[in-house]
């Protein structure tokens, strides 16, 4: 049986999974929707796994358990009151933790890959969103505008927030070359040209409107009578 490089094992809440059913164009491609934890684990080769009740993912919950008890109270003995110096007392309390409970593993041989640069990092640990390309080459987020530079036909990119707070925008992993808009372009409407109303022009008295097209009318029995 072969199993993936790496596999996670989380419960079913909505940060590890989407709820929600598949939109149209999902069903169309044949995927499901995927949560920004999800989409990010299976860039990176991870496989997630849904446990169907605390009990499934009993050594996290004990793991847990140990953090909000025994970690609590060997820092009120410590007498810690910093975040600062807590981290630093966590430098010295995990290992000692580790070294008490850790258990040798069944095979010595080391599985794990190569750490990705720190730009695909970058690409896969970020939020990713879809949004379409407007007629003017610009796109909408979170309400802002960013103009694209880069002349890519597509009608959508992906926009990528990094954790660094900044945004790029890429379509099917290529960087694009953009830059935000400060200010919402104001359409300016071209005033319409002065019409000078024309006088009206009256025809001559030959001229052809003025004549009858149409025969004489014959005179009516009332008038002939008298």
């Amino acid at each position: 049986m072969l199993w993936p490089a790496a596999v996670a094992y989380a419960d079913k809440h909505t940060t590890y999974r989407v709820q929600g059913e598949p939109t149209v164009a999902e069903q169309l491609a044949g995927t499901k929707p995927q949560s920004q934890f999800e989409r990010a684990l299976a860039e990176l080769g991870v496989e997630l796994i849904h446990a169907h009740s605390p009990q499934a993912k009993g050594r996290v919950e004990r793991l847990f358990k140990t953090l909000q008890d025994r970690l609590v109270k060997d820092l009120r003995l410590a007498n810690i009151a910093t975040i600062e110096t807590a981290n630093r007392f966590l430098e010295i309390w995990l290992p000692r933790y580790n070294r008490r409970f850790a258990i040798p593993p069944a095979e010595a041989a080391d599985l794990h890959r190569p750490s990705p640069t720190a730009r695909e990092r970058n690409r896969i640990l970020c939020l990713k969103t879809t949004r379409v390309v407007r007629r003017d080459w610009t796109v909408a987020h979170h309400g802002h505008l960013y103009q694209l530079d880069t002349n890519v036909r597509a009608t959508q990119v992906m926009v990528e927030e990094r954790l660094d707070g900044t945004i790029e925008l890429t379509h099917h992993g290529r960087s694009l070359r953009s830059h935000a808009i400060a200010a919402r372009p104001v359409q300016v409407t071209a005033p319409s040209p002065l019409v000078t109303p024309r006088r009206p022009v009256k025809p001559r008295r030959m001229h052809p409107w003025h004549r009858r097209i149409l025969p004489e009318r014959p005179p009516s029995a009332s008038r002939a009578t008298t």
